[in-house]
């Protein structure tokens, strides 16, 4: 079987979310809740009522996030006028609540407080609270925060900004200052130990700065992951039978906690069972790097092509393209240079702006020999002029004819990272993590518009070098794969050396397979080679390696590389997506904070510790 770069099924696009500049946007921006908002309020009731005839009164309805007892929920206007269908609900709904909490997904479905399922928006009542669930969620019943509401003046709209949270504020009703979160809180996957009868079950979370900015946010995390059936975790404590009492103990040495509810602690309950010992050890990845490769080195895989688009003419690669078969408003704005990039599959040629003399590159795409692939073509399209971000190719201007389509894009001169690391075999570490903090950032960014790439590999990622060839600039391009998710995709492609596990074992994934991708190069990045290889070069053999998830840090090529990027990339390439690092979660890894190399290691690998030597 080969997973090749594109699959011809059809993927969702259903519910996309509406423009930013959406009317019920523009309304809870323009209206101001402090004290002097009289004049702009009255404005804004004229406005929503006379925009329909008949005009009828919108409800004022309070949404909470599923399942998040500290969101306090967002109250917006509904009507039967404004939101025609459920859908255009929904999709109002996903875009708001982003800008305030963590979703998983699209909201697909809205619970009362009791987890009735509101099927149309006429079921909706005035002055309700109701609860909103992304993908297939089913109704969290907690205790939402109901009785925050604003008794000055029920019926005011809500305005449209983050809530108050610990992270952007400094603090939560006076606790946990920002300072102390960042220097306190970093992802880490943590092993929880639930109550119960031994032997006791063995989970794992993942602890970061969206779920545990507060004491109070752990405990619910945790709460929500061993599902004591008692209720809430109320205590915590180490292996060692120490309490946990303060947000800092859970991001110190200590990763493995007892999670009780209100019954009583006995004096054994911290003595592990050599079943638990053996299920912790299972769970747990340590710093693997007492192996030695034998055999020849592993190599990098032979470079890939995007086979989204067919080439242009092989006549256009022998003679060139004609400046006069250019579209008139390309001639008019620029002059055509040489090509850069021919490829198997798609043209590119340098385009020089007449006016301020700016270089650009041209994409050329043959609408004919795109046959059953068009969705690829204008999902590129309608992905790319979403986005603006400095480390993300830019589409600068799009044209379509009859016969071809024509990409502007923006032009980077080094080249793609496959040749750069085909050149210098491995990167130092601080090179690595320059490259890393750009594809990080660009990544966080696609991921918080719910765009995912689903192709990140060298040959997509190009790069800018200084006048000593070091790397000053990485940008992420070529998203003739990516697209918007709503629910679980199911569509398998990608590149075989990068593909997560989720999308071979075809049970759904999201934006995390970006992040095991990131994290292959990573490793790649400072060793020369993927984590993941088949001995035979064999497909199904690295799938199966892929799918097994074991890999190590073999000597003599990891032997002067520290443990901190060691440990990010085993978060990257977490098997499990639930607890795989997010794109923000390896911007927050200490590794890419510090501005200090962990080079701790001798040059045979041993890890050092003052004068010593371990």
């Amino acid at each position: 079987m080969e997973v090749s770069t594109h699959t011809t099924s059809t993927l969702s696009r259903s519910n996309s979310r509406t423009s930013s500049n959406s009317e019920l946007e523009k309304e809870l921006i323009d209206l101001d809740i402090s004290g002097g908002a009289n004049n702009k309020s009255n404005t804004l009731k004229k406005r929503i009522s006379s925009s329909r005839t008949p005009a009828k009164k919108a409800k004022r309805i309070r949404f909470f996030r599923n399942g998040d007892k500290f969101y306090p929920g967002s109250t917006i206007p509904v009507s039967v006028e404004r939101y025609r269908s459920f859908d255009s609900l929904t999709e109002d709904l996903t875009r708001l609540l982003e800008d305030s909490v963590t979703l998983t997904g699209a909201i697909r479905a809205i619970y009362t407080l009791e987890g009735k399922k509101i099927e149309k928006v006429d079921d909706l009542e005035d002055g309700k609270c109701y609860v909103c669930s992304c993908n297939n969620e089913g109704f969290k019943r907690i205790d939402y925060n109901v009785s925050n509401t604003n008794t000055k003046n029920p019926n005011r709209l809500s305005r449209l900004i983050r809530p108050l949270s610990p992270v952007k504020n400094g603090g939560s009703n006076g606790s946990t200052p920002l300072k102390e979160i960042d220097s306190v809180v970093h992802p880490r996957i943590v092993t929880l130990i639930r109550n119960g009868v031994k032997p006791r079950k063995i989970l794992r979370l993942l602890l970061n700065k969206r779920n545990s900015p507060t004491y109070e946010h752990v405990l619910t995390a945790i709460t929500q992951c061993v599902k004591l059936d008692t209720g809430c975790v109320r205590k915590v404590f180490t292996v060692a039978g120490v309490p946990v009492q303060r947000l800092a103990q859970f991001f110190e040495e200590d990763d493995v906690f007892f999670a009780y509810g209100n019954e009583r602690v006995g004096n054994n309950d911290f003595e592990l069972e050599a079943e638990e010992s053996k299920a912790i050890a299972a769970h747990r990845k340590t710093l693997r790097s007492s192996t030695t490769r034998t055999g020849p080195k592993p190599k990098m895989p032979v470079k890939s092509h995007n086979d989204t688009f067919v080439c242009v003419d092989e006549s256009a690669l022998n003679g060139g393209i004609l400046p006069d078969s250019l579209p008139l408003e390309l001639q008019a704005k620029y002059t055509l240079g040489s090509i850069v990039g021919d490829g198997n599959f798609a043209v590119v040629l340098k385009l020089k702006d007449k006016q301020n003399h700016t270089e650009y590159a041209l994409k050329i795409i043959d609408k004919s020999k795109c046959a059953g692939k068009d969705h690829y073509l204008a999902a590129e399209i309608r992905v790319m002029k979403k986005l603006n971000h400095p480390y993300i190719i830019q589409l600068v201007h799009d044209i379509e004819t009859m016969k071809n389509m024509y990409l502007v894009l923006e032009l980077v001169r080094g080249g793609d990272l496959f040749d750069a690391i085909t050149r210098v075999t491995r990167f130092s570490e601080n090179q690595s993590k320059i490259m890393m903090k750009h594809l990080a950032s660009a990544m966080a960014y696609m991921h918080s518009l719910s765009i995912v790439h689903r192709d990140i590999k060298p040959e997509n990622l190009l790069v800018e070098l200084d006048s000593d060839g070091n790397v000053v600039l990485l940008k992420l391009g070529d998203f003739g794969l990516a697209c918007e998710v709503t629910e679980p995709l199911l569509s398998i492609c990608g590149t075989p050396t990068y593909v997560a596990p989720e999308i071979l074992m075809e049970s759904g994934y999201g934006v995390k397979i970006d992040v095991w991708a990131a994290g292959i190069i990573l490793y790649i990045l400072l060793c020369g080679f993927p984590p993941f290889v088949s001995p035979d070069n064999q497909q199904e053999q690295l799938f199966d390696a892929i799918l097994n998830g074991y890999f190590d840090f073999p000597a003599p090529y990891w032997n002067n590389i520290g443990d901190s990027v060691r440990d990010l990339i085993i978060n990257m390439l977490q098997s499990d997506p639930e607890l795989r690092f997010s794109s923000e979660d390896i911007l927050d890894h200490p590794w890419l904070t510090s501005n200090i190399v962990d080079d701790t290691r001798d040059p045979n690998g041993y890890r050092i510790f003052s004068n010593h030597v371990y």
